[in-house]
C-alpha cells in the first residue's frame, strides 16, 4: 500500500459523495426525512451516517475518542454537504502530512463500544471508503424506492474513467 493509491482511493470516495448528494439534495424535504424501511431511518439517516462515520475515524486518527453525532442535526442534504467538506479538507491535509511513511502507521483507538483497537492507517482509510460504498449502495435503493431518480454512476471504474 502507498500513499498515492491512499490518496486516489480518497478521491474516489469524495467524487462519488458529491454524487450521491447531488441525487439527495433533489429530493424535496418530506421524502428526504420520510420513515423508510432500511439500516437507517431515512434517506438524510442515511446519508448522515456516512458523513459521521468518517469523521468518527478522522477524530481517531486525530487522538480522540468519540461517538456517532445525532443525524437530526441535519435539516437537509446542503447542510450535511457543508460539514462534510469541511471534514474532507481535514482528512485530506491529514493524509498528506502522514506522508510515505506514515502509511503503515498503527494507531490505537476505541471502538464505539469501548472496546480497544488498532490498525494500520491504510486500513482504516480502506474501511472508510468501503463503508461508505455499501451505504451509497442503500441510498441508490432508496432513492428508487422513493420514486426519485437514482444518482449518476459511483462504481470506481466510472471514477477511474473521468480521470482517463
Amino acid at each position: 500500500m502507498n500513499l498515492a493509491y491512499l490518496q486516489t482511493l480518497l478521491d474516489y470516495h469524495y467524487w462519488a459523495r458529491d454524487i450521491i448528494l447531488d441525487a439527495v439534495t433533489e429530493l424535496p424535504r418530506e421524502k428526504f426525512l420520510q420513515p423508510v424501511e432500511s439500516s437507517f431511518k431515512s434517506v438524510r439517516d442515511t446519508v448522515a451516517h456516512i458523513y459521521a462515520a468518517d469523521l468518527v475515524w478522522f477524530k481517531r486518527w486525530m487522538g480522540e475518542s468519540t461517538a456517532l453525532i445525532p443525524y437530526d442535526q441535519f435539516p437537509d442534504a446542503t447542510s450535511i454537504r457543508t460539514a462534510w467538506k469541511d471534514l474532507e479538507t481535514g482528512v485530506r491535509q491529514f493524509v498528506t502530512n502522514l506522508g510515505e511513511a506514515g502509511v503503515n502507521k498503527t494507531f490505537d483507538y476505541k471502538l464505539l463500544s469501548g472496546a480497544p483497537d488498532t490498525a494500520p492507517f491504510w486500513q482504516m482509510l480502506v474501511h472508510v471508503v468501503n463503508h461508505a460504498s455499501y451505504h451509497r449502495g442503500q441510498v441508490t435503493t432508496l432513492l428508487r424506492q422513493l420514486g426519485a431518480p437514482p444518482p449518476k454512476q459511483t462504481d470506481m471504474i466510472a471514477f477511474f474513467r473521468t480521470r482517463r
